[in-house]
């Protein structure tokens, strides 16, 4: 799980809390507005000429498609006919200077909605000029508008409040409007990280949508910036705004503590996001500076926590061992490899949810952390170049099952296409796995889609994430990364197989030396640098609805890891009560220290001792028979192979060798 930077993580808290996302407000979440308190009624329109709303305008488009018209009619009034979504409150110092929080600016940064802007309460909006000042860790901005508006007022300022004095919150709360409400000053607190400066306690209710608001004496005069609630207690947070005009001019500071962390294991890596650049600049010059150095210090951070992880970081310690010598796990849905709290590397991630398609295609669907993981069966009816090669298609036939859906006034709506993707690249795993990196916005929620996609014969396989839309750099490092450890298995008819061989480009690296033939009713062949086969129809029927399994696993050769096949099993159809099957696989010494079946298993092969004595068996319904095949001059080979056959039935022993035979005619072991 990739764990947002400490400062972003409190920044959500805030936002949550304080307005600044207005998701809270679409889910219907927050609660009513309260009414305003009195103050002296000669400085009221002061005080509502000098706040603001912070606003961003609502997508002009939608990409997406929806089974029916969205019920719109549910929402309120106000939020239907808005164009804006209202993300905050600012407020203005004097000489085209005003204040929001740093948090609520960076709503904007990446932002799929309109720039940040203002609006007054006569509904005019004002667009930002440009950035004077930044503090993330006190999280406020000073900034001013490129056109001011009429009669710009300015809020008194009193930089030394008094304690336990009355004062007064005053925001755009639940995006209803400016209100004004009452309590106490009741206290100041240290700053988590260091104690560098003190926060305001106060009691005046404080909504989604205050954040960046002023919080104001019994006077009505400025004493600090309302930022966020607190979790436990119903006493607000607040700056003093003597910190932010006691704060240097022309610079951005950023120097708060983040954490960094993958969801294949529990390690945290701690550190400081500290930065600065100079100011002014223009607002889309500032998000730009900023997320620049935020990814810089992103990618740094995971390195760091690879560095203090790599004795143990999976095919590394001993705690790969165990699956580095488990056989092959032949399951079409991907698994995501992770370190479990007794040190040993497994399998994780399930999947939760099945949907059908037409045409034998379906998608199932999972997941691992905060991962999706998708496998998804091309219809026969598709083509395969066109469905490997267009995403919109793919995400398309996802979004058959219904899983996409957008509330609307408590109605949930369908939807059926996100239409294309704003980016498309491919991202090689060290594996070199090629995947097929999309990014889907979703505007309506501010957020994107990140989709990973390896083709595989059968369709293709998916790991994705929902992030905001600020995000999409961070999620591109995390899901880089955890693609190293997806576990998979290459499967389909050998139809296909046989559209999936025709492209290169699809294939991993490790397909460079796999060679796959057959010719429908007569011979299958496979052919590797580790081991060679073939067999006729005579020993099962190979058809284009023959199924074709190839067991990737990770494990160790000539002392490096490597991803390679080491289960090839090919049934006779894809009917699910078919359990005839001829099957190849890969064995491996153990070594010291694993679980007695690892032993025991290698000293039966070794051995040659039953089942892998080439004589037949009956298990249930099937006849089973299993022979060792081992690498030509090696007295005591390290590899071994076995071979297997499988029908239905009883049979004669004899039969059943012979079966094996054929199969094992032209079998040869190249590694040892």
């Amino acid at each position: 799980m990739y764990v947002l930077p400490l400062i972003l993580r409190k920044a959500a808290s805030r936002t949550a809390a304080s307005g600044c996302l207005l998701l809270l407000v679409l889910l219907g979440l927050c609660g009513a507005a309260a009414q305003a308190a009195s103050l002296d009624p000669a400085v009221l329109p002061k005080i509502q000429a000098a706040t603001f709303e912070v606003v961003a305008a609502k997508p002009a488009n939608d990409p997406l498609t929806y089974e029916k018209p969205l019920p719109l009619e549910l929402l309120p009034y106000q939020e239907r006919t808005d164009k804006y979504y209202s993300i905050g409150t600012a407020f203005a110092i004097g000489n085209n200077r005003y204040v929001t929080a740093a948090h609520v600016l960076l709503v904007g940064n990446g932002s799929l909605w309109g720039e940040p802007a203002l609006r007054d309460a006569s509904g005019r909006v004002y667009a930002i000029g440009k950035v004077e000042k930044f503090s993330l860790q006190q999280d406020f901005v000073v900034f001013s508008l490129a056109t001011q508006p009429a009669g710009a007022a300015a809020l008194e300022i009193d930089a030394k409040p008094a304690l336990n004095q009355v004062v007064y919150a005053v925001g755009n709360a639940l995006g209803t409007g400016v209100v004004i409400r009452d309590g106490l000053y009741t206290s100041d607190t240290p700053e988590d990280q260091d104690g560098r400066w003190k926060w305001m306690r106060f009691s005046a209710a404080a909504s989604p949508g205050n954040s960046g608001g002023p919080l104001l004496d019994k006077d009505g005069k400025l004493i600090g910036i309302v930022l966020m609630k607190s979790q436990n207690e119903n006493l607000n947070y607040a700056l003093p705004i003597s910190m932010v005009l006691d704060a240097p001019d022309g610079q951005a500071v950023m120097d708060t503590r983040a954490a960094y962390q993958l969801d294949i294991f529990d390690t945290i890596q701690n550190g400081t996001f500290k930065a600065q650049f100079a100011l002014p600049m223009s607002l889309g010059d500032f998000y730009r500076n900023f997320q620049t150095r935020f990814n810089a210090h992103s990618g740094e951070q995971l390195k760091a926590l690879l560095a203090k992880t790599s004795a143990n970081l999976f095919p590394n310690g001993e705690g790969s061992a165990r699956l580095l010598h488990q056989q092959a796990q032949l399951n079409n849905f991907p698994t995501l490899i992770v370190r479990g709290s007794n040190g040993e590397w497994a399998r994780a991630g399930g999947r939760s949810q099945h949907f059908d398609l037409d045409g034998n295609g379906y998608v199932d669907i999972g997941a691992a952390g905060r991962n999706g993981l998708i496998h998804l069966r091309r219809p026969d009816g598709v083509d395969p170049v066109k469905f490997y090669a267009d995403a919109k298609l793919r995400m398309d036939l996802l979004a058959r099952t219904g899983i996409f859906q957008r509330e609307v006034g408590g109605e949930k709506v369908k939807i059926t296409s996100l239409g294309h993707p704003t980016s498309e690249s491919t991202h090689v795993d060290r594996w070199q796995r090629p995947w097929h990196v999309e990014v889907w916005p979703l505007p309506y929620a501010n957020a994107v889609g990140v989709v990973y996609v390896l083709p595989v014969p059968d369709g293709s396989v998916v790991l994705s994430r929902l992030v905001p839309a600020s995000s999409v750099h961070d999620a591109k490092l995390d899901l880089d990364e955890l693609s190293n450890f997806i576990y998979l298995t290459y499967e389909g008819t050998l139809a296909q197989w046989k559209a999936f061989l025709a492209e290169p480009a699809l294939q991993p690296a490790a397909f460079k030396n796999i060679h796959i033939d057959f010719d429908y009713g007569r011979r299958f062949s496979y052919a590797s640098s580790r081991v060679a086969f073939s067999y006729t129809d005579e020993v099962q029927a190979i058809t284009p609805d023959s199924m074709l399994w190839l067991g990737f696993r990770f494990f160790p050769d000539k002392g490096q890891p490597v991803w390679d096949v080491s289960d090839i099993d090919i049934w006779k159809t894809t009917a699910s009560d078919d359990h005839n099957n001829v099957n190849i696989q890969r064995y491996a010494a153990p070594p010291a220290g694993l679980d007695d079946d690892f032993t025991s298993r290698w000293q039966k092969l070794s051995q040659r001792q039953y089942p892998y004595n080439g004589v037949a068996r009956q298990d249930g319904d099937l006849m089973k028979i299993d022979a060792v095949a081992a690498p030509a001059g090696g007295n005591a080979p390290s590899i071994l192979y076995t071979a297997f056959y499988g029908i239905e039935g009883t049979h004669p022993q004899a039969d059943m060798k012979s079966k094996l035979d054929l199969l094992m005619k032209d079998m040869r072991v190249m590694e040892h």
